[in-house]
């Protein structure tokens, strides 16, 4: 019996096609900016719904900008609210393509 591939092999072949790899590079960031996001708000104990009373917003709103799947980018004063009421700064930053 074959062993069935894991999602790292799964990853890694499908990353080996240039296309896919192209499009994985585009969202790396934002996947890493949103685990961020939730991770800080995790840290300070707070809920979806804290967050959103927080900044005065819906719950909803907060799952919304926290996703990936959503089909809005949000502003970078939007992120800049977040960081602030979890009492950190946004710093943007800009880097050659590749280097990561």
């Amino acid at each position: 019996m074959t062993e069935r591939p894991t999602l790292i092999d799964m990853r890694d072949k499908a990353l080996k096609n240039p296309d896919v790899k192209a499009e994985y590079d585009a969202l790396s960031s934002a996947f890493e900016m949103k685990r961020q996001m939730i991770a800080l708000r995790k840290a300070a104990g707070l809920t979806q719904a804290e967050m959103a009373e927080k900044l005065g917003t819906k719950r909803s709103n907060i799952s919304r900008l926290e996703s990936l799947n959503a089909s809005n980018s949000p502003s970078i004063a939007t992120i800049e609210n977040y960081a602030r009421v979890l009492g950190y700064s946004l710093r943007v930053g800009f880097e050659p393509q590749g280097a990561r």
